[in-house]
């Protein structure tokens, strides 16, 4: 699975942290180790050492002592494809809400807090019920409204603002930051080998006592983030509309931020329920890549990760996606230049076509050598760009998706066109030996160079043992790949890129 387009828009993540550009750590070929080809599997067999505690919780762990530095990625097996009517936008929710601190971090007091903290619930409780009917509670809503604003004002006293951040800061951390997906929710930080049982001091409460402080206020937030990035910006009102009507009923149709009522409803009690149920051992994968002694990981997560209780483990979505029998085509209006994005169901890791779209990504949409980029921008001088990517997730069957932005005086029409016609090439002209071999030499090159750092394995261990339950998928990867022909990808190409499986939207010229 290779997802080639990372924007903020397939992600969300705190606007407290710096905006990760990536769309879901699941990427594709691995050079590891300087290791290629029949030693990748071997190697990676060597270096990885697997540990899984009583309670549920997986610990990966990969020696590298180059430097005295250690990456600690903590990923938990929720995402927005977890959500319910109920619970919409609740993971990205809590992501922001877990950094707001613990009993013991980010408060002055905490037992002189909790009675305003239980004081804001239940006014705040009240007040979400009586807006499902504000014409007729409006007096009541006031009222509520100028409570709830009085009591948060009060509590601003107990709160100490970002201390996770300022104590790994403190401590020679880097690159604090999480991201939600519509699969999986991921913390992470690298620093310090000699400051990993900090790390897990931290970490371990932040499982255990969490505190949502600041709960209104950071919705709040949250709803603003959303008219920033989809209801006011093109290309995210672009993707949203395409998801939101390519799935008919998965739950993959729903934007991981949520919809504004989604939001405005969410309370509380639902998102600290979803916390205690979910992010816990039992859905957890942490990776410790760097300085670090296998044996010595491992001792310190029992000691500090093994006593907590395993919580519920993630149930599988139910929801099966209905076969597309016909094509469906959206107009937006909006006060922007036209732009266009077209995609495909598709199935998802570990099956065969999904490693051939690896390859179709490759050879249709990455570099000034791609096929469309040479065509459309290049050669007929019809867009500004082109681009290609998977999305919205890894886990469950997803969209081959294709954007472009015509160049003036061209219309998406033009462009679609145009696009049509490089898919029809990839169905009834083989791939030339040259160009597959080009493909799969360039996914090599890709994954090299995102995995000389610990935080990039530490990212791919987690994703994939979380998403498939076995990281392996990386040392077996490369093979796989080098299996397919240039018939396999003709037929995936006749197999996918047809009419009826496919979803456009048009964004045109007009009022927003």
């Amino acid at each position: 699975m290779i997802f080639t387009i990372f924007d903020l828009f397939h992600v969300e993540s705190s606007p407290k942290m710096k905006q990760l550009k990536y769309l879901l750590p699941a990427f594709g070929a691995v050079v590891f180790f300087l290791f290629s080809g029949p030693a990748l599997s071997a190697s990676l067999e060597e270096r990885v050492v697997e540990h899984s505690l009583d309670n549920g919780l997986k610990l990966l762990v990969v020696e590298r002592h180059d430097a005295p530095v250690v990456s600690a990625y903590i990923t938990i097996g929720v995402g927005s494809v977890h959500e319910t009517s109920e619970t919409r936008g609740v993971a990205h929710l809590l992501e922001h809400m877990r950094f707001k601190g613990t009993r013991t971090l980010g408060t002055t007091d905490f037992a002189a807090e909790k009675p305003l903290l239980e004081e804001i619930e239940r006014v705040g409780g009240d007040l979400n019920v009586l807006r499902l009917d504000p014409d007729r509670n409006r007096d009541r809503i006031s009222v509520l409204e100028t409570r709830l604003a009085e009591l948060q004002q009060q509590h601003k006293k107990y709160v100490v603002k970002d201390a996770f951040a300022q104590i790994y800061s403190e401590n020679g951390g880097v690159g604090f930051n999480a991201f939600t997906s519509k699969d999986l929710t991921t913390y992470l930080v690298s620093l310090p080998s000699n400051k990993l049982e900090l790390w897990a001091l931290v970490e371990s409460d932040r499982m255990r006592n969490s505190v949502l402080r600041e709960f209104y206020t950071e919705r709040d937030v949250v709803r603003e983030e959303r008219r920033r990035s989809y209801d006011t910006n093109p290309r995210g009102l672009v993707y949203e509309t395409l998801i939101a009507n390519a799935f008919t009923m998965h739950p993959y149709r729903n934007p991981i931020i949520g919809w504004h009522s989604d939001i405005a409803n969410l309370t509380i009690k639902k998102t600290r329920a979803f916390m205690e149920r979910y992010y816990a051992p039992t859905n957890t994968v942490i990776a410790l890549v760097g300085d670090v002694h296998a044996d010595d990981a491992i001792a310190l997560v029992e000691r500090y990760f093994g006593d907590l209780a395993p919580g519920t483990p993630v149930p599988a979505v139910a929801a099966v996606e209905p076969v597309q029998e016909g094509e469906k085509r959206v107009v937006v209006n909006f006060d922007a230049e036209p732009r266009l994005a077209i995609a495909f169901h598709k199935p998802t890791l570990p099956h065969k076509d999904d490693y051939a779209f690896d390859l179709i990504d490759q050879i249709l949409g990455q570099g000034r050598t791609s096929r469309l980029y040479k065509a459309l921008v290049e050669e007929q001088k019809l867009a500004t760009s082109v681009s290609v990517y998977g999305a919205p997730g890894s886990r469950y069957a997803n969209l081959f998706v294709i954007n472009a932005i015509p160049r003036h005086p061209h219309s998406p029409t033009e462009v679609e066109t145009a696009i049509y016609r490089e898919l029809e090439q990839l169905k009834t002209v083989p791939v030339s030996e040259r160009d597959l071999t080009k493909a799969r030499n360039r996914l090599v090159t890709d994954q090299l160079r995102r995995l000389r750092n610990n935080s990039g394995l530490a990212r791919m261990l987690t994703s994939y043992q979380s998403l498939i339950g076995d990281w392996r998928y990386l040392a077996t990867y490369e093979k796989e790949v080098g299996r397919l022909t240039a018939e396999d990808l003709m037929t995936a190409a006749r197999t996918y890129f047809t009419k009826k499986n496919r979803t456009v939207v048009f964004l045109e010229k007009g009022e927003s």
